[in-house]
């Protein structure tokens, strides 16, 4: 009798105990991306809830994808909303979506899909062939809004898809002006995900903090610069997904910061790692190595309209300036390659005739000293968060800053915040900059007039570069429906390009990522946004 009250005191004392530790740690069990979940594999063998905590870089900018055009972003809304068509698991075939079929005309303009039926957006809202409809016509309607609408869909002052209806409840018609090789390509792109127009036509603007899509995972909560939260749709149209209950997407801007997280368990995936991790990532057991697939481009962008870069002979100097080869050496450890075009070689229609610009210093001064460039300090903008392209911006940016001075170009390095850096490159504020580019579906046109056509600037195109000759070759590129005249076109406008050179173009990586064992079916996409759908905890 005496024992079974000292037991039962010792359980109160216990549970007291508990509950105050459990007080003072209070913010450690929130969903800020604090939360230590290096249990989480094994607690989800004993029912508990499987949670992926995700470590990043760097925060989203914002949560609508018509909106931006930052990987961190994509890196989330792609499991928050759906497009019509999807990209392979592995790779950029075309696959069903939100339109279970279509059908091209001969002529190339119109294309009517056959959409998923039974499919709610998170807010209830159903979606149809009217939802779909909404949401193209919001894009239409706010193209100077939608940066990637009007880089895909706009040629001048032309709009592509010319209009859209809705035929019933599940099919909907695309009218296009144009034909447009990279049609579907385009479609399956993050930006064209279809969010709930309830959610939109009563606030667009609150979209991009409380998004509202169809995907296997819900928004949560935003805790900015920390943590975003998404859970399980229970909703969700496809049988047994997702496999997990919530995704924790942390911003842990250090590298060495996110590996020691994951190292301890804190985290169950880590984003943009160095290079140099591999090494400790190979020799850990409890740790996996996920290589992504190369689909990239790391380059540094001289804003054509500032001087001295005003000049084509700079840019030109720039470019020989620069040592490509140990930038890869010392920052890539062998997972890139040095790049001389703006796209990367696995791109159809890439030209590797080009000769690009060999490191060749006395070259440069003499460039130089014939273009009269004054001698005057240039601000060198070193990228604020890794990058799949660009493992380490200041380090990199100290390098080619060392080069620079080594020809006579004075440089002072500076950052900002990530999204203030990509609003103020935008706006075409900075002398050079390091930035880069993941291929959103696969084309030449996804890199050669989305980065570097005269209509595409104050969107993607940052350094205000327009080549009315080269316009003409990626426009007449977009309608040529026979693949080997469009790859002839596509290698004309490398040439131009590189004899321009708005770009110094640095690196194709491979880049890595790691993740705990007992993390299965994560599977990293050639485009950088991956699903986690199918992604499970054992």
């Amino acid at each position: 009798m005496k024992k079974k009250k000292f037991w039962t005191l010792g359980v109160m004392l216990l549970l007291i105990l508990s509950t105050i530790l459990a007080a003072c740690g209070g913010s450690d069990t929130k969903d800020t991306g604090s939360k230590d979940t290096s249990t989480s594999g094994d607690t989800a063998s004993s029912g508990e809830p499987k949670i992926l905590v995700y470590g990043r870089g760097g925060d989203s900018v914002a949560l609508d994808p018509a909106v931006v055009t930052d990987g961190e972003s994509f890196t989330v809304t792609a499991n928050i909303y759906e497009t019509l068509v999807n990209f392979g698991e592995r790779d950029v075939t075309i696959q069903p979506g939100l339109a279970k079929s279509w059908e091209a005309s001969e002529d190339g303009l119109t294309y009517t899909f056959q959409l998923q039926e039974g499919v709610k957006f998170h807010d209830g809202t159903d979606f149809n062939a009217e939802a779909v409809v909404k949401n193209i016509e919001r894009w239409k309607t706010g193209a100077d809004k939608h940066p990637y609408f009007s880089s895909q869909f706009v040629v001048g002052d032309k709009q592509v898809i010319e209009s859209v209806t809705a035929e019933g409840d599940y099919t909907v018609v695309f009218k296009l002006s144009q034909p447009q090789a990279p049609f579907l390509k385009n479609l399956a792109m993050s930006p064209f995900a279809i969010a709930s127009p309830t959610a939109f036509e009563a606030d667009e603007e609150g979209l991009s903090a409380n998004p509202v899509g169809t995907g296997p995972f819900k928004f949560v909560s935003w805790v900015r610069n920390d943590s975003i939260t998404i859970e399980k749709n229970p909703d969700y149209y496809i049988d047994g997904y997702p496999k997990l209950d919530k995704v924790i997407y942390r911003s842990i801007p250090e590298n060495s910061a996110r590996l020691n997280d994951l190292l301890a368990g804190n985290i169950d995936v880590a984003d943009g790692l160095s290079p140099s991790d591999k090494a400790t990532i190979e020799g850990d057991a409890n740790l996996q190595l996920i290589e992504r697939p190369s689909m990239n481009v790391g380059y540094l962008g001289l804003t054509v309209t500032r001087p001295p870069f005003d000049n084509v002979k700079v840019r030109q100097a720039v470019n020989y300036a620069i040592d490509k080869q140990a930038l890869v050496d010392a920052f890539y450890e062998g997972l890139a390659e040095p790049a001389k075009n703006p796209m990367p070689p696995v791109i159809s229609g890439y030209n590797d005739e080009v000769t690009g610009y060999t490191y060749d210093p006395e070259k440069a001064k003499a460039l130089l000293a014939e273009a009269g460039y004054d001698g005057k300090e240039i601000e060198l903008w070193a990228m604020p968060v890794p990058r799949p392209y660009m493992p380490d911006g200041q380090k990199v940016a100290e390098a080619i800053q060392k080069n620079l001075e080594d020809v006579g170009i004075k440089s002072k390095i500076v950052s900002f915040e990530w999204a203030t850096y990509l609003e103020k490159a935008q706006n075409g504020e900075a002398d050079a900059f390091l930035l880069g580019w993941t291929g959103d579906n696969g084309d030449a046109d996804n890199f050669l007039y989305t980065l570097l056509d005269g209509d595409n600037i104050g969107s993607n195109n940052y350094t205000f570069y327009d080549n009315p000759e080269l316009h003409k070759i990626l426009t007449a590129a977009q309608t040529e429906i026979d693949e080997d005249k469009r790859n002839e076109l596509y290698k004309q406008a490398q040439v131009i390009i590189s004899e321009d050179a708005p770009w110094v173009p640095l690196a194709h990586s491979i880049p890595i990522l790691a993740a705990n064992v007992k993390v299965t079916n994560y599977i990293a996409h050639p485009t950088g946004s991956d699903r986690l759908d199918a992604v499970d905890i054992q």
